[in-house]
C-alpha cells in the first residue's frame, strides 16, 4: 500500500516567512539609504553655508586690518611727535642718539605691519621717557646754578652798597662839646654805638637842627635838636623837653634806636628820602 504524500503546506510558510523577511531586510535597507542621503543633504546645506560664511569673514578681516593699521599709523604719529619735541628740547643738553633712530625707523610706519608698528612705538617711547627725564634734570642743575649765581650777585651788590655808603658816612668829631659831647657819652653808655654811630647822628642833627636846643621847623611844627614832631613827644624823656638838650637827646636816641637801629641807618634814610 502506497503511503500518502504529505501536505506541502509547511513549506510553503517557510517561503512566506523568508519572503517577509527578504521584505523586510528591503524595508530597512531602503530606510537605511533614506537616512543616509538625508543626512548627506544637512552635509552639503551645512557645506554651502559655512562657504558663505567663510567668504564674509574674509571681508571682515579686511575691514580688521584696515582698522589696525590705521590705529597702528595713529600711534605712530602720536609718538614721533611727542618724540621730535623731546629731541629739539635736548638739544645742547641731553644724548638723544638713541631716540633719534627709533624715530627714523618709526618713520616708516606706513610700510610696516601693525605690530612691527606698535614694538617701535613702545621702544620710542620708553626711549622719549629717558631722554626727557635726562633734559630735565639738566633744566634743574642750570636753573639751581642760575639762582645761585642770582643771590651771590646780589650779596655782591648789596656788600658794595655797603661798602659804598659806609666809607660815604661823615667821620665823628676829634672834641665834641657841649650838647653832641652830651649825646656821644649817653649813646655809648646806654646803646653801646661806637665813633662810627656817632660821626653819623652828628650829621644827622646838624642837618635837621644845628644841634639847637629851640631849633623849629615853622611848616612842619618839627621841635629840638632831633627835630621831634610834634615837640610834646619829647615830655616822655623829661618835663624840661623845651630847654634841656639832654632831655631832647635822650629821647632822640631812642627814636632812632626804635625805629632804624642805629644813626648810620637813620642817616642813610635821610640821605635818600630828605627826612628820618
Amino acid at each position: 500500500m502506497t503511503r500518502p504524500r504529505k501536505p506541502r503546506r509547511r513549506r510553503s510558510r517557510f517561503l512566506l516567512a523568508g519572503a517577509i523577511v527578504a521584505i523586510g531586510a528591503t524595508i530597512g535597507t531602503g530606510a537605511v539609504i533614506q537616512s543616509a542621503s538625508a543626512a548627506s543633504n544637512d552635509r552639503v546645506e551645512a557645506t554651502a553655508e559655512l562657504a558663505a560664511s567663510t567668504g564674509r569673514q574674509h571681508e571682515q578681516l579686511g575691514a580688521y586690518a584696515g582698522i589696525a593699521h590705521a590705529q597702528a599709523s595713529q600711534a605712530a604719529q602720536g609718538t614721533l611727535d611727542g618724540a621730535n619735541t623731546v629731541i629739539m628740547a635736548a638739544q645742547g643738553k641731553s644724548d638723544a642718539a638713541a631716540l633719534t633712530v627709533s624715530v627714523a625707523s618709526l618713520t616708516h610706519y606706513t610700510l610696516l605691519a601693525p605690530d612691527r608698528v606698535y614694538d617701535l612705538v613702545d621702544e620710542t617711547k620708553a626711549q622719549t621717557a629717558a631722554v626727557q627725564a635726562a633734559t630735565a634734570e639738566v633744566d634743574r642743575v642750570a636753573a639751581e646754578q642760575a639762582a645761585t649765581a642770582a643771590a651771590e650777585a646780589a650779596k655782591a651788590a648789596k656788600a658794595t652798597v655797603a661798602s659804598t655808603s659806609s666809607s660815604s658816612r661823615p667821620s665823628a668829631p676829634t672834641d665834641p662839646s657841649g650838647a653832641q659831647a652830651i649825646a656821644r657819652a649817653l649813646m655809648m653808655s646806654k646803646y653801646g654805638w661806637g665813633d662810627d654811630q656817632f660821626g653819623c647822628l652828628v650829621s644827622l642833627w646838624n642837618k635837621e637842627s644845628g644841634w639847637n636846643v629851640n631849633s623849629y621847623n615853622a611848616s612842619s611844627g618839627a621841635t629840638g635838636i632831633p627835630q621831634a614832631l610834634p615837640g610834646s613827644k619829647m615830655a616822655s624823656a623829661g618835663a624840661d623837653w623845651q630847654t634841656n638838650p639832654a632831655t631832647q637827646i635822650t629821647w632822640g636816641l631812642g627814636y632812632i634806636s626804635g625805629s632804624y637801629g642805629t644813626p648810620c641807618a637813620a642817616w642813610d634814610k635821610s640821605e635818600s628820602v630828605g627826612w628820618y
